[in-house]
């Protein structure tokens, strides 16, 4: 009766052999053609390059005033305004500016990349149900994944530094982006797309002129959490060489500096709040426009 009590599984020699052979398999790839994925990737590494050596060589006041001016015409709200520029003078005036605007810089790159990847794969599925049933399966995974396995294909493949941060980053903050514009496109309404027909619109013309617009604010709340995912993978992306306010977390961690993690964990916090706010103030302005333009 010990079936009962232990569950049957694969045998242990077996198991082995089918673990060294995937992973034999994956170094064989990795050094055949690991080179070439480098290089692939070399566009990347520059723009990541010129992100940071914008946001940290530009200086502190044009920076504060930039986002302050951003934060203005996204959400028409001096308290917002207010609350970011305030917030990012205690990050300068606790010495932590230069790895915010690392940081920055990297949340800036992966949302570029997740909006650029993210809406046109939303887009396709939108328009193909047997398309969103084979990637809906792919994004369980990709969310459901503890983040520090996509660390490690992407380590053998690509070593240590700031691509294999970004893209691990970017893996993680992925499907939110695609999801909600997949959504924010099936929502729109079917009178509206009709009256589109009626027209004589084409396929491009009905999603530039009447779907992309009416899903914008959707899609909005897809950048918000792609940007919220990001932030939260930047002391795990640190681990393999991404600077930014996430070394400073994770050298805390490692000797039990108390101050360091808490301060640059509220700088991350910070950013956040700056991040959503401003996000979420946008995407509402644009959903009380569409209210009052489509009644």
């Amino acid at each position: 009766m010990d079936w009962l009590w232990k569950f049957p599984s694969m045998d242990e020699d077996m198991l082995r052999a089918l673990k060294k052979s995937v992973d034999e398999g994956f170094r064989a790839f990795t050094r055949g053609y690991g080179s070439g994925i480098e290089n692939l990737f070399s566009p990347l590494q520059s723009f990541l390059i010129w992100a940071e050596r914008l946001m940290t060589g530009m200086p502190w006041p044009l920076v504060i005033a930039l986002i302050g001016a951003i934060a203005w015409l996204a959400t028409r709200s001096w308290r917002i305004v207010v609350g970011c520029v305030v917030t990012l003078l205690l990050i300068g005036y606790f010495d932590m500016w230069e790895d915010t605007m690392k940081t920055v810089s990297m949340i800036f790159v992966c949302t570029v990349l997740s909006i650029a990847i993210g809406i046109p794969i939303g887009i396709a599925m939108s328009r193909s149900d047997r398309l969103q049933k084979i990637v809906n399966p792919i994004l369980d995974v990709m969310q459901t994944m503890p983040s520090f396995v996509y660390l490690i294909p992407v380590v053998m493949l690509l070593g240590i530094g700031r691509v294999p941060g970004v893209i691990a980053v970017v893996i993680y903050a992925l499907p939110p982006m695609i999801r909600l514009t997949n959504l924010g496109i099936r929502m729109v309404d079917r009178d509206v797309l009709e009256a589109a027909d009626a027209f004589g619109s084409s396929s491009w013309q009905k999603l530039r002129n009447v779907q992309l617009p009416l899903a914008l604010p959707t899609i909005m709340a897809g950048i918000n959490q792609t940007i919220m995912m990001a932030l939260a993978m930047v002391v795990i992306a640190s681990m393999i060489g991404v600077q930014g306010l996430g070394q400073p977390v994770l050298k805390a961690i490692a000797n039990q500096y108390f101050t360091l993690g808490v301060f640059n964990g509220l700088a991350i916090v910070g950013i956040a709040i700056i991040f959503d706010r401003i996000s979420q103030a946008y995407g509402l302005r644009l959903q009380k426009h569409r209210e009052v333009v489509h009644g």
